[in-house]
């Protein structure tokens, strides 16, 4: 990447919110805004053990507790949860989420970023991460695979390009504004009444249009 590029990092949580909605992503890393709702609460209470910086040794692993990181090559900087490292340094990214143990693919991202970033902190290669969640008190482990990794650099890519635009997407109004906390700053609802009816409005007089 340019040299201005890793000049001027973008967040790993900023992947994380884009792989989400980018809309998201632009209202929190461009427009600046934040909004607090019962999930992300939630968030801040299970990331409150691990957001002071701590090293331990616990049965026989050392265990760094919110570890700053960076990737000059993408151009990345954040900070990991905890990172354990296990025989040989070895680095094993912990991310803590605070819902029931599923899949979601946007935290598998935030984690291979991670992961990446460690690899070219230490020289040692990350084939291997987990997601902590807290509700049921029990890790799933991710596999830092090459098509993940190649997902994190085309949303590198992405955000960047979106970053630059300094443009607002679209709102989704779709399932996930349920649980976003920037739902009413962002009023999916009413903008996508407003996009459906400028479409309707566009087709009126078109006789090829479906009725």
């Amino acid at each position: 990447m340019a040299q201005q590029e890793a000049d001027d990092p973008i967040m790993i949580s900023a992947l994380q919110h884009y792989s989400y909605c980018p809309r998201q992503c632009a209202l929190i890393h461009v427009e600046q805004v934040f909004s607090e709702n019962v999930y992300t609460l939630r968030g801040r209470a299970v990331h409150e053990r691990v957001d002071e910086p701590d090293s331990q040794l616990e049965d026989g692993v050392r265990v760094e507790r919110a570890l700053p990181l960076f990737c000059a090559r993408l151009g990345l900087a954040g900070k990991a949860d905890v990172v354990e490292f296990h025989a040989g340094d070895v680095p094993y990214p912990v991310e803590y989420k605070h819902g029931p143990r599923r899949s979601k693919e946007h935290d598998d991202l935030q984690l291979a970023a991670q992961a990446m970033c460690l690899e070219e902190m230490t020289g040692k290669k990350v084939t291997h991460g987990a997601i902590y969640h807290h509700s049921s008190r029990r890790r799933r482990e991710v596999e830092i695979t090459d098509e993940l990794r190649k997902k994190v650099e085309e949303t590198v890519m992405a955000v960047r390009a979106l970053l630059k635009s300094g443009v607002l997407p679209p709102p989704v109004n779709d399932e996930r504004c349920r649980h976003c906390s920037l739902s009413e700053i962002c009023q999916p609802q009413t903008l996508g009444k407003v996009g459906k009816i400028h479409v309707l409005r566009s087709k009126l007089f078109d006789p090829d249009a479906a009725l």
